[in-house]
Parts: C-alpha cells; structure tokens; sequence
C-alpha cells in the first residue's frame, strides 16, 4: 500500500468515528421552538424525532381548534427545521469536508 492509500484510508478511519460520535451527540441533543408567544412548544432530538409537544392549557378552546392545530404545525415546523440545521452542522463538522469548505448537499 503506497503512502497516499495509508493517508486516505487513515482519514476515512478517523472520520467514521467522528461521524458515530456526531450521531451519538445529535440523538442526546434536544432542540425547541414555539408559537403563539410560547403558549405551544415542539421539542425534537438533533436526529429530527419529534420528542414532545407542550401545549399551554389557555389555548385549548373547542370553538377554535384551528387555532391551536396552526399553533402545533408552526412549532413543529421551526423544530424541524432547526434539528436540520444541528445535524448538517455536526455531521459536516465531522468530516473532512468542512475544512476543504465543501458544503454537504441537503441528503439528511
């Protein structure tokens, strides 16, 4: 094996398990947003699972269940899309992409 296959396959080794560590922080990191002024609240781990949705007692009101349903879809929506936002950041950050200013293409 010449120099350069050593290198490249000593990179590939080291970025596999920053890639598992990356995924291992994402599925223990939790991400939140809100709607309405904090009254419902969308919680989701850095993998994108919705973990939770908290619901402020005030805004249940039968007469305006749409209300509360485009409360529920607008924090779902920003949780997600930050979880997105964590987890391009971590897993560029764990290869060597990253320093090479490489942007990773929106696969995960």
């Amino acid at each position: 094996m010449n120099p350069f296959q050593k290198l490249i396959e000593s990179q590939l080794g080291g970025m596999q398990e920053k890639l598992q560590l990356a995924m291992e922080e994402l599925a223990n990191t939790t991400v939140e947003a809100s709607a309405g002024g904090g009254v419902v609240t969308a919680r989701a781990n850095g993998n994108g699972e919705l973990v939770e949705i908290i619901i402020d007692p005030s805004v249940v009101d039968a007469e305006d269940v749409e209300l509360l349903q485009d409360l529920v879809t607008a924090a779902v929506r920003e949780v997600m899309a930050k979880a997105m936002v964590l987890k391009r950041e971590k897993i560029m950050g764990a290869t060597p992409l990253a320093q090479l200013g490489i942007e990773m293409p929106d696969v995960f």
